[in-house]
């Protein structure tokens, strides 16, 4: 069953940018409710309390009793507008509700267990699917969907056919995967850095090198000593002061 908050907001008379603004800096939130054909009206929440409110529920299957200026309706909450850099909330739809219609909302999908191929075969559990849309009665709405997942080998899946949930009619495709095992993945084996292949190539390099060496010391052994290499004479100098004949 879908958890209850209760809520004040107030009505707000200016609305824009600036009046959002100016609402903001004094610690209240911009909002709207709107549903079952009244006109949209602008609201005012409290920023810590809607903060409070929010915490550890699922927003979008939380029923909110909200009370503005003294009247009480009872409302979803369609969507939560956050700043872009910060966590702060900067907008709020609200979309009242009656008790005897149904209503269509996203629902979140909780698995269950271990599954046997992540347990016993080192897989890997995957869930692809985190909501499903359903539409239910407000006094059926669920807080959450469970799914058990213990089974599940390492290649098996589960779909929404497979969810069950009491008094709601699945809106989300029945064929659509909510959770899989999948193989194990492979280690992969970093390439070499530059610096490490250099340090690898150049022992092979001077091996090489002295290698060839060796071989022309060989080659000269083969074939008898080697000759001495004379140095070239020198040219005889002339004497000095004394012509050439």
């Amino acid at each position: 069953m879908a958890q209850t908050v209760s809520l004040s907001a107030t009505a707000r008379e200016k609305t824009g940018k600036g009046a959002a603004r100016q609402a903001r800096f004094q610690k209240q939130i911009p909002a709207v409710i709107y549903g079952h054909g009244r006109a949209t009206q602008p609201l005012m929440v409290d920023a810590l309390a809607l903060e409070k409110a929010l915490t550890g529920i699922e927003p979008e299957s939380t029923l909110i009793d909200l009370t503005v200026d003294g009247k009480k309706a009872r409302a979803l909450i369609r969507e939560i507008q956050r700043h872009p850099l910060r966590p702060d909330i900067i907008h709020v739809d609200f979309y009242e509700i009656k008790a005897d219609e149904k209503v269509t909302l996203k629902v979140p999908v909780h698995l269950v267990g271990t599954p046997d191929g992540v347990r016993n075969a080192g897989g890997v559990l995957d869930q692809v699917t985190r909501e499903v849309e359903i539409e239910v009665l407000p006094e059926h709405i669920p807080d959450r969907v469970e799914l058990d997942v213990t089974a599940l080998k390492i290649g098996d899946s589960r779909h929404t056919r497979d969810l069950t949930i009491p008094n709601a009619v699945i809106l989300t495709g029945a064929d659509l995967t909510i959770a899989t095992v999948v193989p194990p993945r492979a280690e992969e084996v970093a390439a070499p850095t530059p610096e490490a292949a250099t340090e690898v190539a150049e022992p092979e390099l001077i091996r090489k090198v002295r290698e060839g060496e060796e071989g022309e010391e060989v080659e000269g052994a083969a074939g008898g000593a080697a000759p001495e290499t004379k140095a070239a004479p020198k040219a005889e100098e002339k004497p000095k002061g004394k012509k050439e004949e």
